[in-house]
Parts: structure tokens; C-alpha cells; sequence
């Protein structure tokens, strides 16, 4: 199969195989992050999720692990749109004026955070958002694992599919290294 046929198959096993009282989340990634579906045990609702994925340009890693982060401590003022454009000049709205600034928190050990995970599907190389190990360093402040699944090949060469030139090659070091700065695992 295709690696995004592949990755969805991947996440429907998974969630099969996790037990029905888990909330599981969807973030999506090309160019830009995006959440599919906000975390929830209602299985059907993931699996539609996971089926509507679509191949699209752009790999924004970093950008997916910081609206994961978002997601999960929605009270520490985690801005992806600030993070990638910088901080804003003027509100756009009344209630931007008043946003409070991003909570400063105390960095624990990493894999240390009980309640979540993030399962993150990948080749590792990321074109656009934010640095992927800059947002590993967050996750692993806040104690987050990451579990990183290498989609691709360790050689890489240049394929055609969805309409669009993908090229293969897994950035190793780089997944590797998010799962080891997180206390997660890759495969």
C-alpha cells in the first residue's frame, strides 16, 4: 500500500487493539497541522476521521507535536500560529486583547505525564512549521512520551503517488531522537 494507505491501516489496528474507555485524539499533518478530531472514546467518529485523511504537500512534524501539546494542557496558552508567524502586533479581536500569556512551566522528567501519549506517524522530514526537536523539548518538558513510527525507507528514493512526487527516505536520527528526548519509543 501507500505509505498514507499503510498509516491509516496502522491507526485503525491500533485503535482495535486499545481499550473502548481510552479518549484518543487525531491531529493531522501536511503543510500545516490540524486536529481531526478532538480526543474522544467514540470509536466510529476516529475511524472516520482516519478514512477522510488525504496526502497533501508539506510535512509540518513540529507543528503536529505543538497542536498535540495545545490539545492536551489547553490552560498553558500553547499559540502554534504564534510560534510559526510570531507574536501578533495588534488584536484582531476583543478577545485576543485579552489573552493571557503563555503559562511558564516547570520542566519535569521526561515520560513522566501518565495521562497521554502521542503516537506520532511520520518519515521525519519535515519542510515547514516549527522544528521538530524544538517541539520534542516541549513534550518532554511537560512529561509527554512520544511513540514515533517511521513511515518509509531507510535508503529513500523518489515515487510517485496521490499526483505528486513523495520522496521516501525515513530522517532516522530525527524520529529517533523526538522518541529518545521524550521517553517514547521508535519503529
Amino acid at each position: 500500500p501507500t505509505r498514507m494507505v499503510a498509516a491509516q491501516e496502522a491507526a485503525r489496528s491500533f485503535l482495535h487493539e486499545l481499550p473502548r474507555n481510552i479518549d484518543v485524539g487525531i491531529v493531522t499533518f501536511a503543510g500545516s497541522a490540524h486536529v481531526a478530531q478532538q480526543a474522544t472514546i467514540d470509536r466510529p467518529s476516529l475511524i472516520d476521521a482516519i478514512d477522510a485523511i488525504q496526502m497533501q504537500m508539506g510535512t509540518a512534524i513540529g507543528s503536529a507535536i505543538v497542536l498535540c501539546l495545545a490539545e492536551l494542557f489547553p490552560d498553558d496558552g500553547i499559540d502554534l500560529g504564534e510560534m510559526i508567524f510570531g507574536p501578533q502586533r495588534k488584536a484582531r479581536s476583543l478577545d485576543e486583547k485579552d489573552k493571557a500569556p503563555p503559562k511558564q512551566i516547570e520542566p519535569v522528567a521526561p515520560g513522566s505525564y501518565d495521562a497521554a501519549a502521542i503516537i506520532l506517524l511520520s518519515d521525519g522530514r519535515r519542510t515547514t512549521g516549527v522544528d521538530t526537536l524544538q517541539a520534542a523539548k516541549m513534550a518532554a518538558d511537560r512529561g509527554v512520551r512520544i511513540y514515533v513510527v517511521g513511515l518509509g525507507t531507510v535508503d529513500g528514493h523518489l515515487a510517485e503517488g496521490e499526483h505528486m512526487a513523495i520522496y521516501l527516505q525515513l530522517d532516522e536520527p530525527t524520529l529517533r531522537e523526538v522518541a529518545r528526548m521524550t521517553g517514547g519509543e521508535y519503529f
